[in-house]
């Protein structure tokens, strides 16, 4: 399969997900990153986007690869957008990781058309730590699972974000076309 998100002369919109998300089409699936310093966790959604699910850990090695292949995990599902989280301090000011992320989107913009979405995961390791604690899941396992599973609950809190966005919206008679 072709990855529709790879072109050369693309340059995706970055930016908080409450200003892309006029953007984005009605249905459509979201890849949800999680981006680590030895691995990406990826998560994706169901195209009316009500629940996210884990997809795999890609192990770091370089940037073009790593991006390769959250590419073709996006090309499988046939994605419409990303959302990476962004590490803010919990005083919501930015560190070196969450510049970091910026980085990556900037770069990562290069590659692909798809909107890449911000989305704020403070505390989203510790929520899935705690989570995989008590489901009594072994050390050894929460460390191979859990960068995808905090992919999903970013992602899944975006998804609660965006029908939150939707509901009130259709609660006012927005309409998109008017």
């Amino acid at each position: 399969m072709s990855e529709p998100s790879a072109s050369p002369a693309a340059s995706a919109p970055i930016g908080p997900l409450a200003e892309l998300a006029d953007r984005l089409p009605p249905r459509g699936s979201i890849l949800g990153l999680d981006l680590g310093t030895k691995t990406i966790g990826v998560a994706t959604c169901d195209p009316d986007r009500r629940l996210a699910t884990v997809v795999e850990t890609v192990w770091r090695t370089k940037f073009t690869a790593d991006a390769q292949r959250v590419l073709a995990l996006a090309g499988e599902r046939r994605a419409i957008a990303f959302v990476l989280g962004l590490p803010l301090n919990m005083d919501g000011t930015e560190g070196p990781r969450a510049q970091a992320t910026r980085a990556f989107a900037r770069n990562f913009a290069k590659l692909t058309s798809l909107p890449i979405a911000l989305w704020d995961e403070r505390l989203s390791t510790a929520a899935v730590e705690r989570a995989l604690i008590s489901a009594d899941v072994s050390r050894a396992k929460r460390a191979q699972v859990v960068d995808q599973h905090a992919a999903a609950f970013i992602l899944q809190g975006a998804l609660d974000f965006l029908d939150r966005r939707s509901h009130a919206e259709n609660e006012r008679g927005f309409s998109p076309e008017a």
